[in-house]
């Protein structure tokens, strides 16, 4: 498997082969049709199947989630782009109330297929309404699938697998992703929800790492694997459903734990996995548990504010070196000069 392509175009892939293989799968949503296609990755899908299969909408997030689900009860498959995921917020009554709940409150007789890609990111000094994190929400409640592929083989599998699943599957999809490549099949695969990757291996500390913060996680990683440190970095792939059971093993393993999270801390995914460890591999502990994340202020505009208020591979290792009582230990460029705590 010699190909490489980037996380935008294993998307583009996978919807292209996902419409190909079922004609009631549709993609619509804003933008989904114009020339910069999503990023690129709804161009191709527009050109094989035009504007019957794949086309724009207006602003109104709430009603276009109803839509979905409406022909989502009567046999198709909906894909339903939200290129800002904050504007989610919008639709969560229909997603939450309706999707997630239709299965449960029909004993199974109904079921509501759809895909929502949600796509988030700092960058482009987008701000406080324009960088959020819904994840944790939406993980909250039962009958939503919630998956955060971190790689463009992860992406292009999760997809597949949405598009065959007869429940409501959202895919949060970060910005600074799509240009990352790797290895990737080029004929259709699906990855299993609900199983955790192991990134990489390793004995002294583990890291649960989510969507962006892997490549920080395992950049980390490289870099402490110079000085014989081993981190075991651990890819959750999907927050609802949890492989509580592989996070579990690597901590049984090395004793110590922590969570990397894209997210304000505050009744996060990180503070989820930390609870659960906590409550399950106590004793196996050897440090307190570490987590990080966002500082706790709205996302900031300017570039020299984005930079601090993001955590990076740096503070992952400052954390390493503190649970392994080796603060001393030099690591060039790993100083965190300005800790940003807002407001600003």
């Amino acid at each position: 498997m010699n190909r490489q392509i980037s996380y935008a175009q294993a998307i583009s892939e996978a919807l292209v082969q996902g419409m190909e293989a079922d004609p009631n799968v549709f993609l619509f949503g804003l933008g989904v049709d114009d020339c910069k296609g999503i990023f690129g990755t709804t161009i191709e899908a527009t050109k094989r199947f035009g504007a019957s299969r794949v086309f724009d909408v207006p602003a109104s997030e709430g009603a276009l989630t109803g839509i979905a689900i409406g022909a989502a009860l009567n046999g198709k498959h909906p894909i339903l782009v939200h290129a800002r995921h904050d504007f989610m917020f919008l639709a969560l009554d229909q997603m939450i109330n309706n999707a997630a709940k239709w299965k449960y409150t029909y004993a199974g007789k109904s079921n509501v297929g759809l895909t929502i890609r949600a796509i988030i990111g700092k960058g482009w000094g987008q701000g406080p309404t324009h960088s959020q994190n819904l994840q944790a929400i939406l993980a909250h409640f039962p009958g939503l699938i919630v998956a955060v592929p971190s790689n463009a083989f992860d992406i292009k599998g999760t997809t597949l697998q949405a598009l065959d699943q007869k429940n409501p599957v959202v895919i949060i999809e970060h910005r600074s992703l799509y240009d990352l490549k790797m290895p990737v099949p080029q004929e259709p695969y699906r990855l299993a929800f609900g199983k955790a990757r192991i990134s990489r291996p390793g004995r002294d500390v583990t890291v649960v790492a989510t969507s962006v913060m892997v490549p920080e996680a395992l950049r980390a990683a490289y870099i402490l694997s110079e000085f014989g440190i081993q981190l075991e970095v651990i890819d959750p792939v999907t927050l609802q459903p949890l492989d509580e059971l592989t996070i579990l093993n690597s901590v049984k393993k090395t004793g110590r734990l922590i969570c990397a999270d894209g997210d304000w801390l505050n009744c996060s995914f990180a503070s989820e996995v930390a609870a659960r460890v906590a409550d399950k591999a106590f004793h196996d502990l050897k440090a307190p548990i570490k987590r990080i994340g966002w500082a706790e202020c709205p996302a900031p505009v300017s570039k020299t504010l984005e930079d601090a208020f993001y955590p990076t591979h740096k503070h992952i290792i400052n954390a390493v070196l503190e649970i392994l009582d080796k603060p001393k230990l030099s690591i060039p460029d790993v100083e965190i000069k300005d800790t940003f705590v807002g407001p600003y």
